[in-house]
């Protein structure tokens, strides 16, 4: 039996919770991970700040940068079934809205925008931003909102899939000769962080009939949080002497960052209406289109572009989930909300 009173006080759980005894690990580590996802807003900018002031320390974990993140992607993939993504793609009209705002509106908004303003490196730094597949953790915010969650699940599994085509497929149309690209190298590394966990992910779930994730994954989970803030720490370690806080370039392209962001989730609010889907499919795609896998981004950034790139990228991350907290309030409310037991 653990002593969760001395254990988890330190955490700032609720009294009723301290109050419980657990008598299994899994049980503990499924209320720290609870906890952690709450702290998202907070551990992820911690990642980039221990990066910058401890960028001799972060920088050796680079070659690891993969493999965590492969562990990372692992563990989102195990909570996925095929069956999921059939019973999506039966009514695929919510997808095909996903595929043309997330894929097509805004990475050409952003680069028409963007290229106005800043020289190649930096521009194909937004172009990864917005090029990236959807975050596994939309789905903790579409859960959080009683959204579709096995639309969810449908979108980040596919639109997980098709990263190795459509990121580089799309940062290539966008920039063109702008800047020299290794298009198979970032096929292939994104194959290994994102499109091999994934499969393995999912077929485990398959083949034991979804009894492995309930063991397995209240541990990963908690290593996957910890994974996160390494691998932020270790991309930022690079670029943190090309940061020139004195520079006022570094806050038109946070900005930007922002307001991009921003718009995403306006354009997921007003694609949901247009094409008049019930609630909980226009919460899905609020939260699949505005949130993106910055931290593959960030990761594509490092190993094959200059490191003016990864700083939208970097940028990008530490608003992320405080946008995701502001805009859903703003645009999913009260009123979208809808009872868990309806």
């Amino acid at each position: 039996m653990y002593k969760v009173n001395t254990v988890l006080l330190p955490l700032g759980l609720p009294d009723y919770t301290v109050a419980m005894a657990f008598s299994t690990p899994a049980e503990f580590a499924f209320i720290l991970n609870r906890r952690l996802e709450r702290l998202m807003p907070i551990l992820t900018p911690s990642g980039i700040v221990m990066g910058f002031l401890f960028s001799p320390v972060f920088i050796h974990l680079r070659p690891l940068v993969p493999w965590l993140f492969a562990l990372m992607t692992l563990s989102g993939a195990l909570k996925l079934r095929v069956q999921e993504l059939l019973m999506a793609v039966r009514k695929p009209a919510p997808i095909l809205y996903f595929m043309l705002v997330a894929r097509v509106v805004i990475p050409l908004l952003v680069f028409s925008t963007c290229s106005l303003i800043f020289d190649a490196d930096t521009l194909s730094g937004y172009a990864l931003l917005f090029a990236a597949p959807t975050a596994v953790s939309g789905f903790i915010w579409v859960s959080i909102y009683h959204g579709d969650r096995a639309l969810a699940l449908a979108i980040v599994l596919l639109d997980t899939l098709l990263a190795p085509l459509v990121v580089p497929g799309t940062v290539s149309l966008l920039l063109g000769t702008q800047v020299a690209l290794d298009m198979s190298g970032m096929a292939t590394s994104l194959a290994l962080m994102v499109l091999v966990p994934t499969v393995l992910g999912v077929g485990a779930n398959e083949l034991s009939n979804g009894k492995l994730p309930p063991r397995v994954s209240p541990y990963l989970n908690v290593v996957a949080k910890l994974c996160l803030v390494l691998v932020i720490a270790a991309n930022a370690s690079p670029v943190a002497s090309q940061i020139q806080l004195d520079n006022p370039q570094v806050y038109l392209i946070a900005a930007l960052c922002i307001a991009f962001s921003a718009f995403a989730y306006v354009g997921a609010k007003l694609i949901g209406k247009f094409g008049r889907l019930p609630r909980e499919k226009r919460v899905t795609l609020f939260f699949t289109i505005g949130l993106r896998n910055i931290s593959a981004a960030t990761t594509i950034a490092i190993q094959f572009f200059p490191a003016a790139a990864a700083l939208p990228c970097l940028l990008g991350i530490v608003f992320q989930q405080v946008l995701a907290a502001l805009m859903g309030k703003a645009l999913m409310g009260q009123d979208e909300r809808a009872d868990p037991d309806a």
